[in-house]
């Protein structure tokens, strides 16, 4: 399925969230938990970030 402008858009805003990317860098604690917990249910910025980069938004950039 091919990922559309809106859909990097939606990444783009889970990029800059705070609250991800603390969960990216720390990988531990409540904002990881948090983040990995809601993502894939709620969060539709967390949904397009996994579409378009592949990984969940709570994992590293580097993994």
């Amino acid at each position: 399925m091919a990922i559309t402008p809106f859909e990097r858009r939606l990444a783009r805003i889970c990029e800059l969230c705070p609250v991800c990317r603390h969960a990216r860098h720390s990988q531990n604690g409540l904002a990881y938990t948090i983040v990995k917990n809601v993502e894939g249910s709620i969060c539709p910025f967390c949904r397009a970030y996994e579409r378009v980069h592949g990984r969940k938004a709570h994992e590293t950039i580097n993994s």
